[in-house]
């Protein structure tokens, strides 16, 4: 049904009611028949099944695995680290999962507990969810509407409807049906829906719509349908953890192989596969990846930026389109005077309490700004009533003209409220120097029309209409909404008060440029973000002519960039939208479902996606996005619970800090994976190819599990602390179906693992020419290889001299830790018979020590090549 094109009489006859309400027999009738008026919620997962839920991605069931092997060949160590690692990931993504559920929750919180109705012609209290199709309700300023509702009566009617259209001030309503089918929700002034409030007058409306069927529980069946997207890093760990897997299933039966055909002993060749399958597979990259992010989070908060899921730290690196609400995001939510033409003259609103002097003209039109007003002080001090009215309030207030003190000279005796017919309100005053004044405060086109003179410095005089006219629709482009003010004085007042008596032969003093102003910040993190290669996109329920104003002065717009509408969007099918989704940069008037189709039609494009908002009307395209972002102190709760992130200073520049910090974390993810495989790639080619060129079997098993353990741990560990490089916002995100090895880290892991796997034969057989403790030698050559590794990697292209050894100070410590280990382990006697080492002489710990530092040089000469623009 189109409730807003009906007459109130057409309603009612539809739905079986009359004016007078149901009857209490009606009324449980349709109660079994529609079903309590409330919010369902889909089927719930039992914390049993979220938590079996964690151990189904590949990485994790490829842990356990190698947990079972490592169990096999009597490694208890191992298996213990590698179960930890996997029950910490479980609970964590359990934690996260169980409270990501209370989205549903926050929405049903939203419904007024107990509502006044007209039931069998008597007004009766009704608990909210007892409400069916055909009540009537009765409205009265600052209740909770508990369904869809037509308006049959209003006086004074304002709804705020910001939580569900992004509209910045409370709607005037009225009972004229509206002709156009496709209205949005927000000119839909005869309607009134569930989840919004009223903010000022008194009216009654007729249930339309309850529970499930409303605006509202559209939304909440929106947030049950979506589905939460993987982010870029779990899709990258799940390819990487598949093909490791494959990999090194062929490599590990290959050893065994070769070595059985060498003639080992199968025993011996069976738990060296075993143990190089262990080694080589990354169990310490689920736990690094998590510190990473749990440390940039906590970073982050410091920052104001509250992550409620650990991976989209990561995923804010991978974002290119920012798409963001205007009200309370973009803008302060708080209506100000940005514009005052006085005197032929404009003023900007922050300059009027600037001016020493004011003159009579500037004088008059203040005043009449606080005294044509019905906004007052709260009890904790801040303003209180029409948004509006208050930006009046506090302009003339900031002035110098304080209501209080203004009416203890102007006594209010009488006023003629505010209609939509008139346009206008106008409030009757003694003026102290004898007689009466009435101040008219309305559109700009009203009062102009009402009006025979203008006030200036030099005395009342003839109106320029033509100068008004272009001055008022310069301002009304810039995105304001214009007020006049006009005066006229009495000796007696006419009988009785009347619209027609007084609001005529008015002196127009001046007009007031009133908007919602953009935050001051957010102009240079929309400069950051472009220059970041992001393209922020702002979508709104708002007027197009007031989204362009800002979106231009924030800089997400050229003049004249395109601007799409909410009727535009709905009209177009979505082939022929997403050929234009990734040029357009402002949405105005638009629906929730909209932004969830701009949403999906830029990820259908490839582009990453982060959705900003606060209210209501954004949460399911905060749970589409690949990042959700709410606003913390203007956020409603269900906004909060659908996102990945709370900015809690609802700053949109927080937002590039975060983008700063996300792209970090990557870049020291990468660090790792390029550590780790390079130096896991060694000990496989180490031990692939020492029986291919005549060699005896390199290492032990528990040397490979060892430098797992040891040398793969903590200084992997201390990469995840690596300060971020100097470029990471002055360069493009990477592209959404970037490869984990992109940009030559597979190259380098090939390279590098080749060469420290010729320098362990190298060593190896030197060793055993020489009659040395060639296996002793080996083990320590290849843990100490790896620790050079580590610290020529800290940056892909800075060389470490010119960071500075101790910039990372966990990183060294871990490198001096795992030396000292590596020293106990060879000249400890209760170790040597643990690990089968033997002591080196200072001869052979000399050369094992030089011939660990050629990777090291070698990365560096890597980097050195890099700078120059030679190499990558």
């Amino acid at each position: 049904m189109r409730w807003h094109q009906m007459e109130i009489k057409d309603i009612l006859e539809a739905l079986k009611t009359s004016s007078g309400g149901l009857t209490g027999t009606d009324a449980e009738r349709r109660l079994s028949e529609y079903g309590l008026n409330r919010l369902k919620e889909a089927k719930k997962k039992t914390p049993f099944l979220i938590l079996l839920d964690q151990f189904k991605d590949f990485m994790i069931l490829v842990l356990i695995g190698a947990a079972i092997i490592s169990g096999v060949i009597g490694d208890p160590e191992d298996t213990i680290v590698i179960v930890i690692i996997v029950f910490l990931n479980a609970l964590i993504g359990f934690v996260q999962e169980y409270r990501a559920e209370k989205a549903l929750e926050a929405l049903k919180a939203m419904a007024t507990p107990v509502v006044t109705v007209r039931r069998d012609g008597k007004l009766a209290k009704v608990c909210s969810e007892d409400i069916v199709p055909g009540d009537i309700i009765i409205l009265d300023a600052g209740m909770m509407l508990p369904a869809d509702l037509r308006l049959i009566e209003v006086s004074r009617l304002k709804v705020m409807e910001a939580a569900l259209t992004g509209e910045s001030v409370p709607i005037d309503k009225d009972i004229y049906p509206i002709n156009d089918e496709h209205v949005p929700l927000a000119e839909r002034k005869n309607m009134a829906y569930k989840g919004t409030s009223i903010t000022y007058g008194r009216g009654a409306g007729v249930v339309v719509e309850t529970g499930m069927q409303t605006e509202l529980g559209k939304i909440a069946a929106m947030l049950q349908e979506e589905e939460e997207t993987k982010t870029p890093l779990q899709k990258r760990l799940a390819i990487f953890g598949r093909r490791l897997a494959i990999t090194l299933m062929a490599v590990c039966g290959l050893v065994f192989t070769i070595g059985i055909i060498r003639g080992e002993p199968p025993l011996i060749m069976f738990l060296t596969a075993l143990s190089l399958a262990v080694a080589a597979i990354p169990e310490s990259l689920p736990a690094v990846v998590t510190i990473s992010l749990a440390i940039g989070a906590r970073k982050m908060v410091r920052q104001s930026a509250l992550i409620r899921r650990l991976p989209a730290v990561e995923t804010l690196g991978s974002v290119t389109y920012i798409c963001t609400d205007k009200t309370g995001t973009l803008t302060m939510n708080k209506m100000a005077v940005e514009e005052i033409y006085v005197d032929g003259k404009i003023i900007l609103g922050s300059d009027v309490g600037a001016i020493h002097e004011l003159p009579l003209p500037h004088q008059t039109l203040l005043r009449a700004m606080a005294l044509n007003n019905d906004a007052a002080y709260g009890g904790d001090g801040r303003p209180l009533g029409d948004p509006t009215e208050v930006a009046l309030f506090t302009a003339a207030e900031k002035a110098g003209f304080d209501k209080k003190l203004v009416e203890s000279r102007f006594k209010r005796i009488a006023e003629i409220p505010f209609d939509s017919d008139r346009k206008c309100m106008t409030t009757i005053h003694e003026d102290p120097e004898g007689g009466f004044l009435s101040i008219t405060k309305g559109a700009i086109e009203v009062i102009l029309d009402k009006s025979v003179n203008t006030l200036t410095s030099q005395g009342s005089i003839d109106i320029n209409r033509e100068e008004i006219v272009r001055i008022s629709e310069r301002m009304a482009a810039d995105g304001l909404r214009i007020l006049g003010h006009g005066i006229r004085r009495f000796d007696v007042l006419p009988d009785g008060i009347h619209a027609r008596d007084i609001e005529c032969n008015l002196i127009l003093i001046g007009m007031v440029g009133i908007m919602d102003p953009p935050r001051e910040e957010v102009a240079e993190a929309v400069a950051l973000c472009r220059s970041a290669g992001i393209h922020p996109v702002m979508i709104t329920g708002d007027h197009p002519i007031t989204a362009r104003a800002i979106a231009r002065r924030i800089g997400i717009i050229d003049d004249g960039g395109e601007i799409m509408t909410g009727t535009k969007l709905e009209r177009m099918p979505m082939e022929e939208f997403e050929k234009k989704v990734k040029d357009i940069r402002v949405y105005a008037r638009v629906a929730p479902e909209q932004k969830l189709k701009i949403v999906k039609a830029l990820q259908d494009d490839g582009e990453f996606v982060a959705m900003t908002g606060d209210g209501v009307n954004d949460a399911p395209a905060i749970k589409r996005a690949d990042i959700g972002i709410a606003m913390g102190i203007l956020g409603t709760d269900v906004a909060k619970e659908a996102s990945d992130m709370v900015l809690l200073d609802d700053n949109f520049a927080t937002i590039v800090r975060a983008v700063a910090e996300g792209r970090h974390i990557y870049d020291n993810i990468r660090k790792f994976v390029r550590y780790l495989l390079a130096t896991n790639s060694g000990e496989i080619w180490t031990v692939f190819l020492a029986p291919l060129v005549g060699l005896p079997m390199p290492l032990l098993p528990i040397h490979l599990l060892w430098i797992n353990l040891v040398t793969d741990g903590l200084p992997a560990l201390a990469l995840s602390v690596e300060p971020p490089e100097g470029n990471v916002m002055r360069r493009p995100p990477r592209h959404p179906k970037e490869n984990l090895f992109a940009g030559g880290l597979w190259q380098h892991v090939l390279w590098v693992g080749l060469l420290m796997g010729g320098i362990c034969l190298f060593t190896q057989a030197l060793a055993i020419k020489t009659g040395s403790h060639w296996q002793t030698m080996v083990f320590t050559v290849l843990g100490l290889l790896q620790m050079g590794h580590v610290l020529a990697i800290r940056s892909e292209r800075e060389s470490l001299f010119t960071q500075g050894l101790f910039s990372n100070r966990p990183l060294f410590g871990a490198v001096f830790l795992t030396f000292a280990l590596q020293i106990i382990i060879i000249y400890t006697p209760f170790m040597q018979r643990i690990f089968k080492t033997e002591s080196l002489s200072p001869k052979e710990l000399l050369i094992s020590i030089t011939l660990a530092l050629v990777v090291f040089f070698a990365v560096e000469i890597e980097k050195f090549l890099k700078r120059r623009g030679s190499y990558g």
